[in-house]
């Protein structure tokens, strides 16, 4: 072979041997996977995620999102299931990846995904409407202690879910009992507590700001370990960090909710990788820390091995708030 033609054919090789080691990308349409209803938190997260890899190009195949909130979002949790090997679609998860199977028997386990990335952490707040004449969540629960049997009327967002988890959690610490009442979403729930057919709710805080910007509610505590770190005014007088703790009020409970990218099971390291890589660039934008910021969300980001050890942790911890609360399915 002639000199020339050898070389010619070792750089083809080579090229042909880079190729084969290049990092892996989609080579077709992202689905977003969205286990919920069309306008809600995760279906907001879902298009300005789309948003973010548009204009910063992060991506060179484009994104479709798909909402698949049948059965409470079951209908989303059961095509990633019948999706195995399939690295070009993802689901926003959040904690109904144990409370469907827990509550519904649902033949589901996060198990049967493949862990990417949790992104952020989803708050959630006790309130009450600004002319209720409680103004802590001592004094609230005093006044809910005092309504005895009656009780006093929770509302929430769905049946033996993360709303209805946190008011039979606040229950049993605070030795009270409220009349849960589910609605279909956050903004029902917050609607229901400005007209005062409710006197309380544990809503998002993306799904009450509208109204606490208006004054129509008050934010009494935040059912986090620490206070917000938000210290931009959204009322007139309040910033999300000026919001204390459930715990320093005397509600001796906890609990935040996971934002979780998740791809189906099958998919091999090197997709894991490519999209560990593309949500660390997302969080990394202006546009994800200003949305975060607007929802109240907690950042992070957690991946590999510290990610199984939360989603386990986590899953233990459903699973016992749910059996204190009798919402195991039998």
């Amino acid at each position: 072979m002639p000199k020339q033609a050898a070389a010619l054919a070792g750089v083809a090789m080579m090229c042909l041997a880079g190729a084969a080691n290049a990092a892996w990308e989609p080579t077709q349409p992202v689905e977003i996977v969205v286990p919920a209803g069309a306008g809600g938190a995760t279906d907001q997260m879902a298009r300005m995620l789309q948003s973010v890899i548009q204009k910063h190009n992060l991506m060179k195949q484009p994104t479709a999102v798909l909402l698949k909130g049948g059965a409470s979002g079951g209908e989303g949790l059961m095509d990633m299931k019948a999706s195995p090997g399939n690295a070009n679609k993802f689901i926003i998860a959040q904690s109904s990846i144990y409370t469907l199977p827990f509550s519904t028997n649902l033949p589901f386990n996060w198990k049967d995904m493949t862990p990417v990335a949790i992104i952020a952490m989803d708050e959630f707040v006790l309130w009450v409407n600004s002319e209720a004449p409680y103004k802590t969540a001592k004094d609230f629960m005093t006044a809910a202690k005092a309504a005895g049997e009656q009780g006093f009327r929770m509302g929430g967002t769905g049946s033996k879910r993360e709303d209805h988890i946190i008011s039979a959690a606040v229950e049993k610490v605070g030795g009270t009992k409220f009349a849960y009442i589910p609605y279909k979403s956050g903004g029902e729930a917050a609607t229901q507590l400005v007209g005062k057919h409710t006197e309380a709710n544990v809503n998002n805080p993306s799904e009450n700001v509208a109204v606490w910007r208006a004054g129509q509610v008050r934010a009494l505590c935040i059912f986090d370990k620490e206070k917000s770190t938000y210290t931009t005014k959204v009322t007139a007088d309040q910033s999300w960090a000026d919001i204390p703790t459930c715990r320093s009020e005397g509600i001796d409970f906890d609990y935040t909710m996971l934002r979780g990218i998740f791809l189906p099971s099958g998919v091999t390291p090197d997709q894991v990788a490519y999209y560990q890589d593309l949500f660390k660039k997302i969080t990394d934008t202006p546009e994800f820390k200003a949305y975060a910021e607007s929802q109240a969300l907690k950042a992070v980001f957690i991946s590999g091995d510290d990610m199984t050890k939360f989603l386990t942790e986590d899953e233990a911890l459903h699973k016992k708030l749910m059996g204190d609360a009798g919402f195991l399915a039998k």
